[in-house]
């Protein structure tokens, strides 16, 4: 099956590419050191919350799109909203609870998205691509906690 339906290099290179954000942020966060960060305002948890935040609407995005692609009904399209408005919120809240709600919700999503793929919404790769994604971002979202 893999072989009749490969992930297009250009998803898997990018897709990889947006695990440098979560990775080296996090790394910093767990550090201590803030990379010269603080000369501009900013802080290594500061930046990962808000592209963790970024992240998760993206995520629903990828639902909004497949409902509108396959006209698959109103369910999905309540669905695709809850990334953002649960990344908003977790934007308000104190740390720790921020980046352990953003990587709670990233693993979670990377899990209800596989329905996804089964129901022929999108490709089988991208099922399989999202679960290795979401696994890296919210692992390193709630290390970085």
């Amino acid at each position: 099956m893999a072989h009749r339906n490969p992930v297009p290099i250009s998803a898997l290179v990018l897709g990889v590419a947006g695990l440098i954000p979560f990775l080296g942020f996090a790394a910093l966060a767990v550090s201590g050191t803030d990379g010269g960060l603080s000369s501009i305002g900013l802080s290594p948890r500061t930046i990962l919350s808000a592209y963790g935040a970024v992240i998760a609407s993206f995520l629903g995005g990828i639902r909004w799109g497949a409902a509108a692609a396959r006209n698959s009904g109103n369910g999905d399209y309540l669905l695709a909203i809850i990334p953002s408005l649960v990344a908003w919120a977790a934007m308000a809240a104190p740390a720790p609870w921020d980046l352990r709600i953003l990587g709670a919700l990233v693993l979670a999503w990377g899990l209800i998205d596989q329905d996804l793929p089964r129901r022929g919404l999108v490709p089988l790769w991208l099922g399989r691509l999202r679960l290795v994604l979401s696994g890296v971002a919210g692992a390193a979202l709630l290390v970085a906690a």
